[in-house]
């Protein structure tokens, strides 16, 4: 392996080429990695990195360079595994991009050399899979694949821009091979492809907690916080089992092997993992326990057959475009005093961390309505809080935006930095101070963005936008590109009340920031994006579709030929139809958190009660309303189509350019353009202020199948703590009896 540049910053070309040949070593790919002594960059060379010859079956050489040419990457590997084959070409490639942008930046950026630089999460390096001798015929390449991934207590730390330093955490978190010991608090990335079977060792090594097995607690009461198990959120596999199961509980101690047989057709796209413990939820997300799950495909669309969105971004050589995965959480730590408490101030928690204290997360106490905004504390993006991106103008870069908070709104949206900032490693910004610092220092003008997928799958057409709505559990995959040089905001924009899970409007705050060296300038965003796919068109997709889709492409960004479902049709349905409730019923002593199909029948969650019994192979409208609050709407298994959403004057604010505003109180614009989309999650908004249900309700309509799997499995709030509370459902999809029934067994 050679770097060659000689313009590079020294240090930091040494810290990346240390990191990246570290990784290679850490993947069994090579030994021996090692700079020079003197750290120059050219001086890593094939003979530092040893390939391991006896687990790899062939010669294969990576060249890649950067578009100016100044900086070349080669890489020889003898004998790799075929299935590290396109990771390792877009390691090259991403390592190579970083290599140039440093360059940039060193001379272009102000004082970036002491930010909190970002990257994308440690993707989580494959196990060994020992299969016995006989178990493949000779020569066949197995299709599985091992993963281990581990729970446990991890001690860090957490920048506080409050304070301008950093807080000690003592959080729990997933580790595994791959994760990044400097930033734990981001669950590392899982790659897979279609027609793999994934196994996951999950091995909870957190310590032994007696509510665990007592069976005599409140269900919808949180306990076991050290309980656990694992949900493969979006994708479509089966509920069952040693499957996509979430009503097992991995007790401490405990080791389980899940195991994920991905179908061959199953949509590539931005999916997520997370704990689903009912009891802990909450908790143990906030803490981080969250991690991307991508699904990679490589099937180009032919005529009578969908492609991979992934197929088409790529430039024309090939390659794909830069990509980023951003998974941003809400880490819901408070600093606890001497006697490991922790400390309350007018009967409200005390958020300041001094120095020698540490933040925990241990009651849900921290996870009220109001906690994270009370909490001063800031949106994290890969566990790094306040991180700086470097980026290139004239460059399309693919974003995967992953909420993996628990409650609070993100509208997301990228702004040219207006006002004179040098140091992102000093800064320092009290809670009350954020609006105004968003203000004075990141009031420039809106970066566009096109959605082109929402919650992993393939829109019909890409969608520009100012912001980007994300509630708890959403992924939109975005188009970007800056349109010059210079640093630019990454910005959590101000929202209404209406569209707000806090039900109180929000002020602004910026979450990172993004340094940009030069490159092409690009004066019309939206016609370089058409350009630049309509070349990766004509150089990447088959003779049979390339004209429909560069014709598409130039239709207002038609993506019609990367759509991985078929419309639901008004026949499919065939006015067949479920009702869902939403509702928090504070006239109790306790609160309760409920579910039902009208007003009538609302209760919280019980564990021994099937709540709606579904037949495979049916489709069917589900109506979506919330009576009190407003919440996002989650099933598991099968996706849904948005069929309209009704405001509560009658108009379908899901059109394109629709506007949602029935009591002039603030525009909300994260259902405008929903029409037609697939998603798994979505908000189903509250009723308007001084109105009683059913008066003043927005009405949701999906569509969605009962396809391939049966089994039990639930649907919930994706408010976390709600859901650890009891608003959520079981729900048995059934085998037909042949007599437009169900089945109910063999008896």
């Amino acid at each position: 392996m050679a770097f060659r540049d000689s313009s590079l910053p020294k240090l930091y070309a040494q810290g990346r080429a240390n990191r990246f040949c570290s990784s290679l070593a850490d993947a069994h790919l090579f030994t021996d990695c090692a700079p020079v002594p003197d750290g120059r960059v050219e001086g890593y060379s094939a003979s530092l990195c040893k390939p391991i010859a006896t687990q790899l079956p062939s010669i294969y050489t990576f060249v890649h360079s950067d578009i100016s040419g100044g900086i070349a990457m080669t890489m020889t590997i003898s004998r790799p595994r075929p299935i590290l084959l396109s990771a390792i070409k877009r390691c090259i490639v991403a390592c190579s991009v970083g290599f140039a942008l440093s360059t940039a930046m060193a001379a272009d950026a102000p004082d970036a050399s002491d930010a909190r630089e970002l990257h994308n999460p440690p993707v989580l390096l494959r196990s060994d899979l020992r299969l016995a001798a006989t178990a493949l015929p000779r020569g066949e390449a197995p299709r599985e694949v091992a993963l281990d991934l581990d729970i446990a207590y991890t001690d860090n730390k957490l920048f506080n821009p409050a304070s301008g330093l950093w807080d000690k955490v003592h959080l729990r978190s997933y580790t595994g091979r791959g994760v990044d010991p400097n930033a734990p608090f981001v669950a590392p990335t899982i790659e897979v492809t279609p027609g793999e079977t994934v196994r996951i060792s999950l091995h909870n090594k957190l310590p032994a907690d007696p509510d665990c097995t007592n069976g005599h607690l409140p269900v919808n009461t949180p306990h076991c916080f050290n309980g656990t198990n694992l949900h493969s959120h979006g994708l479509w596999v089966s509920p069952t089992g040693n499957s996509d199961n979430v009503l097992l509980s991995i007790n401490p101690g405990v080791s389980f092997q899940y195991e994920y047989n991905i179908p061959a057709d199953h949509p590539s796209g931005t999916f997520w993992y997370h704990t689903h413990r009912h009891g802990s939820t909450a908790l143990q997300v906030s803490s981080g326990m969250g991690g991307a799950l991508i699904v990679r495909g490589d099937r180009k669309p032919d005529v009578g057959h969908q492609g991979d969105l992934d197929t088409l971004l790529r430039t024309p050589s090939g390659d794909p475009f830069a990509e980023r995965i951003l998974v941003m959480q809400q880490i819901q730590y408070a600093c606890v005093g001497a006697d490991g408490k922790l400390k309350y101030k007018d009967g409200k928690i005390d958020w300041t961390c001094n120095p020698g204290e540490t933040g925990v997360i241990e009651s849900y106490d921290q996870l009220s309505s109001t906690s994270w905004s009370d909490s001063g504390h800031y949106t994290s993006i890969n566990g790094v809080v306040l991180p700086t991106f470097t980026a290139r103008s004239g460059t399309l870069e693919r974003w995967r935006l992953i909420h993996a908070g628990v409650r609070d709104t993100i509208s997301f949206q990228l702004r040219r930095m207006s006002g004179n900032l040098k140091s992102l490693a000093q800064l320092k910004v009290k809670p009350e101070d954020q609006q105004k610092f968003a203000d004075q220092v990141c009031s420039g003008p809106v970066v566009p963005q096109f959605v082109v997928a929402s919650d992993g799958l393939t829109m019909k057409h890409a969608q520009k936008r100012n912001l980007t709505t994300l509630q708890p559990a959403y992924r939109d995959d975005l188009l970007v590109a800056f349109p010059e040089p210079g640093r630019y905001c990454v910005v959590n924009a101000s929202a209404p009340a209406s569209g707000s899970v806090t039900q109180a409007a929000t002020g602004r705050q910026v979450i990172g920031f993004v340094d940009v060296a030069p490159g092409d300038k690009v004066p019309d965003i939206e016609r370089f994006i058409v350009d630049t796919l309509v070349k990766s068109a004509q150089a990447n997709m088959p003779a049979s579709v390339q004209s429909q889709i560069v014709a598409d492409l130039r239709n207002k960004l038609s993506l019609s030929k990367f759509v991985p479902h078929p419309d639901i049709t008004d026949d499919e349905v065939k006015g067949n139809m479920q009702h869902l409730v939403f509702y928090i019923d504070t006239s109790k002593p306790k609160t309760t958190f409920e579910i039902g199909t009208d007003q009538s029948d609302l209760e919280p969650y019980d564990p021994k009660r099937i709540d709606r019994v579904l037949k495979l192979g049916d489709a069917q409208t589900w109506q979506l309303e919330s009576h009190r609050a407003g919440h996002p709407f989650h099933i598991h298994v099968n996706p849904f189509q948005i069929e309209k959403i009704i405001d509560p004057n009658g108009k379908d604010v899901s059109l394109p350019d629709a506007v949602d505003n029935p009591d002039g109180k603030g525009v909300d614009p994260q259902y405008a353009g929903l029409k037609g989309v697939w998603k798994d999650t979505l908000w189903a908004k509250g009723p308007l202020p001084g109105t009683t249900p059913p008066k003043g309700v927005y009405r949701v309509y999906i569509r969605t199948r009962y396809e391939r799997y049966i089994g039990d499995f639930v649907l919930h709030c994706h408010i976390l703590d709600h859901e650890d509370q009891g608003m959520m459902q079981n729900v048995s999809i059934r085998l037909p009896d042949g007599a437009g029934g169900v089945s109910t067994g063999h008896h």
